[in-house]
């Protein structure tokens, strides 16, 4: 049952997102679904290791022929500054300040497009630089297969927050949405981690050899 109660600063609670019971329960439940997300990426890491650098031939790449360092940390500040753009969203929902929390998630949803966009030029450029697909060889399954279910993750990201900023745009905040903005938050913080195991073991691994 939605919340309809008029709420002004003065009445706004310390910790909204876990004002109501329904709240508390949409805080619960996603945790339980990041544990099997986590084992989920956990596994795909396990693969990415175990068929690194598992080509046909020699005249295939390698991953350290492959990446490129200016690249990924472009993406990488573009990622974690949208995670830091989050925080200041959920600071401001704390605060009852629904246009500066708004401001700030179409901040985080425009640095993710960004995101979003390196990527597919990274794609665009393995395939037709160095034929590296999905199926060229086992390197190219696991590489596509982790980094692209992450790249999926960041899409859903996008969409969930965008939906939310637009659904509630003249509504305002409430504690019926304070919890659903929060726990959009915390994915996208869940996403940003999962992009920093990807730099440390796909690409600095992958570029020292």
């Amino acid at each position: 049952m939605q919340i309809q109660e008029k709420m002004t600063f003065e009445t706004w609670p310390a910790v909204p997102e876990k004002e109501t019971l329904e709240g508390r329960n949409k805080f619960l439940g996603f945790w339980l679904f990041l544990g099997g997300e986590t084992v989920l990426f956990a596994t795909l890491f396990a693969t990415y290791l175990a068929l690194k650098d598992k080509v046909p031939g020699p005249d295939h790449p390698l991953a350290q022929d492959l990446y490129s360092m200016p690249l990924v940390f472009v993406m990488t500040m573009l990622l974690l500054t949208s995670s830091l753009t989050s925080v200041y969203a959920i600071y401001h929902m704390k605060n009852f300040n629904f246009k500066k929390m708004r401001f700030w998630f179409i901040i985080t949803v425009l640095l993710g497009l960004g995101f979003l966009g390196c990527e597919i030029y990274e794609f665009n450029h393995y395939v037709h630089d160095y034929n590296h697909t999905f199926s060229s060889s086992a390197f190219g399954s696991a590489f596509y297969t982790l980094v692209g279910f992450h790249g999926a993750h960041v899409i859903f990201g996008l969409c969930w927050i965008t939906a939310l900023v637009v659904r509630n745009w003249r509504r305002g905040l409430s504690l019926y949405n304070a919890p659903k903005f929060y726990v959009a938050s915390l994915y996208w913080h869940f996403i940003d981690v999962v992009w920093v195991f990807i730099f440390s073991v796909v690409y600095l691994m992958g570029m020292v050899g």
